[in-house]
């Protein structure tokens, strides 16, 4: 996933009611699409924070005193950026919803 693919997302911004009919259509399960659906949040969550990370660092100034502290207009700008992304969770059950996460029950495989 990357910056342009967060940027078209259509995932809510705010909280969104889904039905809960259609969030378990393909694990009959509330349970068990909601931990998939909670473990692809994570995944989203360690990517968008390695790049966030990364691109402040291309910004980052370093002094000698720890009391100062530099305001890095670049870095404030990527960071709001960020924060006006949806939050991972919306993101995962965007794709849930829209059949872009892989998933399989090994229960039923053996």
């Amino acid at each position: 996933m990357d910056m342009n693919d967060l940027k078209n997302s259509k995932a809510a911004v705010s909280t969104k009611t889904i039905n809960k009919n259609d969030f378990d259509k393909k694990t009959d399960n509330i349970y068990e699409a909601i931990s998939i659906t909670a473990k692809r949040a994570v995944q989203i969550n360690s990517e968008i924070k390695k790049e966030l990370l990364e691109k402040l660092e291309e910004f980052a100034t370093y002094s000698d005193s720890l009391e100062e502290v530099f305001e890095n207009k670049e870095q404030i700008e990527v960071s709001k950026f960020y924060e006006k992304l949806p939050k991972p969770h919306a993101l995962a059950v965007e794709e849930w919803l829209n059949d872009k996460i892989y998933f399989r029950n090994t229960e039923k495989e053996e």
